[in-house]
């Protein structure tokens, strides 16, 4: 048992966190580690809740991949995320995480995983003991209720409903987007940042699923169903992965990885957008057509299927649900078969969300333009990033940015020294 950490010293600046999700907290951290009293406020009973829920279908902490490639992950911001990545990288994280006891490995895919005998819980145990020997104070059921004056923040103590306003040196806000309303990512703080004039842009689903309007034929034959090693295209964008038929649509990494040009092109109107689908990507072109050539009058198609591509279940029944019972075009039907989508899964659904507070709203710190002092991180800005650890070390990297401006905007202003 460490000893209990030393008293911070009263003229030690405070820095008030509110959101305890992976980029207030690791704010938090970073922060304290350098001297400065830190109060973390968090509405839930506890924090950290999204971060457990994120582990539920197994702990993606980050990506191995380097900071280039990566930052190509986060579309409209990849040129600003360069920089954040080049500050708390892959490795930064992977380091973050063994400092606290938990090792991790890269998978085949290039994801980042805690080892088998670590899970979430013990990784945000871990964590929050180093944040208490730290000193750091952490505050749950605790409400934010918008500013007060130049600095303040009012609260609400909702286990005893006393209001009261606190005045840091620093407010660093990381409430988190709208999507998994249930952990307290519900983006409701959007009507109190428009009180100081900030004008966010709509929440939107984002790494969600998409619906298509199946036959009830096809829901009895089908249900749910995965179809593997398949590539999805739309936009101009193709994603190689594994998808998941389902009652209302299609699920799984590549359409969860294309669901900002599906919201694109839902966005635009007119013809309903289409997914293609390439059931055959790795079979060179050639080898496919004479494959095709092959088929006898005389033999079905869902037996022909079976016997020249090892096709089984359910593929012949989306060929009929898709292109018909007699397809007049094979080869267009295996390699770029079209998928009506009808929509996307409602927000609440959805992995993460798009929208929140424009980059045009804060400068280079993530300091809000309207109000000094004040410091965005995660995923209360407007940026969205596939599924694979890039949500998460885009989290964990806003809240080293920001903690690491926090700490500069003290140097300069009042010559603490950390």
């Amino acid at each position: 048992m460490p000893p209990p950490p030393a008293p911070l010293p009263i003229s030690a600046p405070l820095v008030a966190v509110v959101g305890g999700g992976p980029a207030g907290l690791l704010a938090a951290q970073r922060l304290a580690e350098q001297g400065f009293r830190v109060r973390v406020f968090e509405q839930k009973a506890t924090v950290g809740r999204k971060f457990l829920v994120a582990g539920h279908g197994g702990f993606n902490l980050t990506n191995g991949e380097g900071v280039g490639p990566m930052a190509a992950h986060y579309g409209a911001q990849a040129a600003f995320f360069g920089k954040l990545l080049a500050y708390f990288s892959p490795t930064d994280l992977r380091a973050w995480a063994a400092n606290l006891g938990i090792a991790t490995f890269v998978g085949s895919s290039g994801r980042v995983f805690p080892e088998a005998q670590h899970k979430p819980a013990d990784l945000l145990r871990a964590w929050l003991r180093r944040l208490s020997e730290l000193g750091v104070e952490i505050h749950v059921r605790h409400r934010w209720l918008g500013f007060s004056g130049e600095t303040g923040l009012r609260f609400l103590d909702e286990k005893t409903g006393a209001e009261f306003t606190l005045t840091p040196t620093a407010t660093v806000l990381a409430l988190g987007g709208a999507s998994w309303p249930q952990t307290g990512s519900d983006g409701h703080w959007t009507r109190l940042l428009a009180d100081i004039g900030v004008a966010c842009r709509p929440w939107q689903p984002a790494n969600c699923g998409a619906e298509v309007a199946w036959s009830a034929y096809f829901k009895e034959k089908v249900g749910r169903a995965p179809l593997k090693n398949i590539a999805l295209s739309c936009g101009g964008h193709t994603v190689r992965g594994e998808i998941l038929l389902t009652d209302y649509g299609l699920e799984g990494t590549p359409v969860y990885a294309l669901t900002p040009q599906v919201r694109a092109a839902l966005a635009a109107g007119g013809p309903t957008p289409l997914l293609h689908l390439h059931l055959k990507p790795d079979l060179p072109p050639a080898e496919l057509r004479a494959r095709l050539a092959q088929r006898r009058p005389s033999t079905s198609l869902p037996h022909f299927l079976a016997e020249a591509f090892k096709f089984k279940h359910p593929v012949p029944t989306l060929l009929r649900e898709l292109a018909g019972p007699t397809p007049l075009d094979l080869v267009e039907a295996l390699t770029a078969l079209p998928v009506p989508v009808a929509g996307l899964r409602p927000l609440a659904e959805a992995i993460s969300s798009a929208g929140g507070v424009p980059f045009t709203e804060v400068d280079e710190n993530l300091m809000l333009r309207r109000r000094p002092g004040t410091y965005l991180a995660g995923e209360m800005l407007d940026w969205e990033a596939p599924t694979g650890g890039y949500l998460l070390q885009g989290c964990f990297s806003t809240g080293a940015w920001v903690a690491k401006s926090v700490i500069s905007q003290q140097v300069q202003q009042s010559g603490f020294d950390s």
